[in-house]
């Protein structure tokens, strides 16, 4: 019997957990409701003075931007993985390295998807579940010398 034969167990190692399938890509409504998402996002961070800040670091027309966020919102909430066939791994604190990003970037940020989360997402839970995981996000960015990550 070779070693790949022997249960993991028996050769003291513990066996890898499953990964788990990440259902908020069916529970949003698919790439169409995550499309309004960006939009209403977008909309939120070209309207609202608290966003003014983040808004300047984007070009004038927002339409690439809206493209690239949906297909990073697609696979990131478990649907198809066209951002990185098309783009790589996200490397998002890499691709956002060369903005000043700090607690107020961040926040401006948040206000932004909470508004439209509230706009487009009718489940509160999955709506409290999404804002607890885009804050890790988008906290995990910041690049401020008050960020354990810089």
């Amino acid at each position: 019997m070779t070693n790949e034969t022997i249960p993991e167990q028996r050769r003291g190692l513990k066996p890898l957990p499953q990964i788990q399938h990440n259902p908020h890509f069916e529970t949003i409504g698919g790439e169409a409701v995550i499309a309004r998402l960006a939009d209403r996002f977008y909309f939120h961070m070209d309207t609202r003075p608290e966003a003014a800040g983040i808004r300047a670091m984007h070009e004038p027309d927002l339409s690439h931007a809206r493209q690239v966020l949906v297909k990073f919102l697609v696979e990131w909430l478990g649907g198809p993985k066209v951002y990185s066939a098309e783009r790589g791994h996200p490397r998002l604190r890499q691709k956002h390295i060369s903005f000043p990003i700090g607690n107020a970037e961040r926040d401006a940020w948040m206000l932004c998807m909470k508004l439209a989360m509230e706009d487009v997402v009718a489940s509160v839970v999955l709506r409290q579940q999404l804002e607890q995981a885009f804050f890790k996000t988008a906290d995990f960015i910041r690049n401020d010398k008050g960020s354990t990550h810089a």
